[in-house]
């Protein structure tokens, strides 16, 4: 085993690590302003993850829209509605039980569907080629819907944020 495929492997794992914590923080913490901070760590790791496997638009694209963008827009409307940041909330829902169960099951299925799966293995090597323009080309032609409906969605999100900012 050579050394970059060692310092590959470390850097995944680091990675993933930091993906993981930056998921269970965002579950977990109560304070709503720490979780959208670790939402962001959630999503750098994700990134880094994109660059070891060497899809460097698809890591700049997510450090873009999703911690840019998306994380900004969550951090702007937790500002915007102050009543979140209160602490006469209660600390705790009342279906957090049914929530966990329910969580625990999607995991159990999910464990089950990748481990039962098989999964191929490509024997076309991908290096060399440019894949940017094809990714291009799939955002504007298969995948317009689900683009536009995720544009319209956080447009929305910001919308009904300053309507509530405003009573």
């Amino acid at each position: 085993m050579s050394i970059d495929l060692v310092l590959t492997y470390v850097a995944f794992f680091v990675l993933a690590a930091i993906t993981i914590i930056g998921g269970l923080l965002v579950a977990f913490v109560r304070n709503i302003m720490h979780a959208a901070l670790a939402l962001m760590m959630a999503f750098m790791g994700v990134a880094g993850i994109y660059l070891l496997l060497e899809a460097e638009f698809i890591a700049a694209v997510q450090v873009l829209i999703y911690v840019g963008a998306i994380a900004v827009l969550i951090l702007f409307a937790i500002m915007l509605t102050r009543g979140l940041m209160t602490r006469t909330l209660p600390p705790e829902n009342n279906q957090w039980l049914a929530a966990g169960g329910l969580a625990l099951l999607l995991f159990v299925a999910l464990v089950y569907i990748a481990v039962t799966t098989h999964w191929p293995v490509g024997t076309q090597a991908l290096a060399g080629t440019d894949l940017i323009p094809k990714i291009g080309t799939e955002l504007v032609t298969t995948y317009v819907l689900p683009f536009e409906v995720a544009s319209i969605l956080l447009l929305t999100a910001l919308i009904g944020a300053i309507v509530i900012a405003r009573e």
